[in-house]
């Protein structure tokens, strides 16, 4: 069996409006343990924290939690009603797009803030 490491692990980093600062974590493993001035900062960070947080169960001989390795086809579907839906076309039809690509750079923008 492979042994488990640190890269293993999904890092999340976040904006914090309310701290000023990003935040680092890695769940299932570890909720919000650091932060940082930069994105950089807040990874360089976070790899030692689970790292050392595998160490920490591996001595206790607890099981670690399983680590996240999905993988995304970019695919998905989404029910959004009636309504919903023949706004979102129409705004699509007047920006000179496709459905798909109006709403994806859509959540691209909500995302990128």
């Amino acid at each position: 069996m492979k042994k488990i490491t640190a890269k293993d692990y999904l890092k999340v980093i976040e904006w914090s409006d309310k701290d000023h600062c990003f935040i680092g974590s890695a769940p299932p493993l570890i909720g919000r343990c650091c932060d940082g001035k930069t994105e950089a900062e807040v990874m360089k960070q976070l790899i030692m924290i689970v790292q050392e947080w595998i160490d920490i169960y591996n001595k206790d001989g607890k099981p670690l939690p399983h680590p996240r390795k999905e993988k995304y086809s970019g695919k998905f579907m989404l029910r959004t009603g009636e309504e919903l839906h023949r706004f979102l076309a129409i705004s699509a039809q007047q920006a000179g797009e496709s459905l798909n690509n109006f709403i994806v750079k859509r959540l691209q923008y909500l995302t990128s803030r």
